[in-house]
């Protein structure tokens, strides 16, 4: 195994193990795969020797492939396998995609050192360096001092998570935890850890039982664990690698000097929409992303969204706006919207804040293209369309039983105080808000 992933899921599955697969080197290149909050992933695959079925569905055909890049399953408990395999000095890449609640930012961008998880994980490993660390980035300082004891040279870590200059975000949580474990440790990890900044992109739903019984019908085979995907894939890359990589450039990998342009046009037109379309389309009863925009009135809030967001990009975006209308389209991808809304306290600060802020400031005709996403949260906080799951909303901080204007502030308060105290921002967002449901 040379490289180590941390967030097992259906997407890491469909995406980096795909490109993995494909490279013309693969059989160089093996992953320990370790799960995120739940161990049944890794029970699954381990009765398969970590191979599963990724199924590939496009308007017109299917295709079904084994994909074997898994070498090794570990669930997240698993502390001791983790800390040895980052100390083994065959390993050179570290990924993960464990969503942007598991960077456990504080409001400074740092880690939230006042976060009661962090604050055990870090006086845990502090006195025990073999200690088990649940969050993110203390199990990653705790990898790497592994890794810095064990003299196995350097490593390059690729944060594969929907964030805006993911790689340095990733950076400064774990150098800050680095720095209350043992500063000579930060100072290693300066100097010895490479830092790849990231964009991903591929519709992943979650695995169903029509996708286990359609791999059986087709192949004539049990898994237990398939993944469906679309055809679409795009992954670009910034940073340096110094430990080597697998060839993925030759799988249709992108490695540029700056991400930033691709990554924003991503942020804002893709995952926007669908944050919009997970809190606002399913209060109009939709289930998926394809029920959804086929839904005159989804469709025009997703247009004004996107019209919004091209008015701030440097990028072209027609094509790019054709390609996902096209992808949204796909009814055989049966993306959820319910799996699309978790955890939007972390999702609206990078995907819609920005642009709102954009708008207000170019005193756009269109803000309200912008404030839809915000004004859908309100409602899907209030208790209307796909549950709530959010690991990062402090709890209570509106409930069902919410007044409506009081929610909106109570909202705009968490994701950007200065507009909470705009009475015109509040006004539109509430009545946006009341339009919705």
């Amino acid at each position: 195994m040379r490289i180590v992933h941390l967030g097992l899921g259906n997407f890491a599955r469909a995406h980096q193990f795909w490109y993995t697969e494909h490279a013309p080197d693969a059989g160089d290149w093996g992953v320990a795969a370790f799960t995120g909050r739940r161990p049944d992933a890794a029970d699954q695959l381990r009765g398969q020797d970590g191979l599963y079925s990724l199924i590939t569905r496009g308007e017109d055909r299917e295709d079904i492939e084994v994909v074997s890049a898994i070498s090794a399953l570990h669930a997240s408990a698993e502390h001791d396998a983790f800390l040895a395999h980052l100390a083994h000095p065959d390993v050179r890449v570290v990924t993960t995609t464990v969503t942007e609640a598991g960077y456990l930012r504080g409001a400074d961008g740092g880690l939230h050192l006042g976060d009661a998880a962090v604050a055990a994980d870090l006086a845990a490993v502090s006195h025990d360096r073999g200690a088990a660390a649940r969050t993110v980035p203390v199990r990653l300082a705790a990898g790497l001092d592994a890794r810095r004891r064990a003299g196995a040279g350097s490593l390059t870590v690729v944060p594969c998570d929907n964030l805006s200059h993911n790689g340095a975000v990733l950076a400064r949580v774990v150098l800050d935890a680095a720095e209350h474990i043992d500063p000579a440790l930060a100072e290693w990890i300066g100097g010895s850890v490479s830092w790849v900044t990231s964009m991903v992109d591929r519709i992943t739903p979650a695995t169903t039982d029509q996708d286990r019984a359609d791999v059986a019908a087709a192949r004539g085979y049990v898994d237990a664990s398939p993944v469906s995907t679309e055809p679409f894939s795009e992954w670009v890359l910034a940073g340096a690698f110094p430990g080597g990589r697998p060839d993925w450039e030759a799988a249709g990998a992108l490695v540029v000097d700056d991400v930033a342009p691709f990554e924003e046009r991503k942020l804002r037109m893709l995952n926007g929409a669908h944050s919009l379309m997970a809190y606002g389309a399913s209060v109009r009863g939709h289930r998926t992303v394809a029920e959804a925009i086929a839904d005159p009135v989804v469709r025009s809030w997703v247009e004004e969204w996107w019209a919004a967001t091209a008015r701030h990009l440097t990028v072209p975006t027609d094509d790019y706006r054709a390609a996902l209308l096209e992808r949204f389209s796909n009814a055989r991808i049966q993306h959820l919207l319910a799996q699309i809304a978790a955890d939007g306290s972390q999702k609206l600060p990078v995907r819609v804040i920005p642009v709102v802020r954009a708008e207000l400031e170019a005193r756009s005709a269109g803000a309200d293209g912008a404030l839809r996403p915000v004004a859908a949260w309100v409602q899907h906080l209030r208790g209307h369309g796909a549950p709530v799951q959010d690991a990062g909303l402090p709890e209570s901080l509106v409930t069902p039983a919410s007044d409506l204007e009081d929610a909106v502030t109570t909202v705009l308060r968490h994701l950007a105080p200065d507009l909470a105290a705009e009475r015109a921002v509040v006004d539109r967002v509430t009545t946006l808000a009341r339009e919705i449901a």
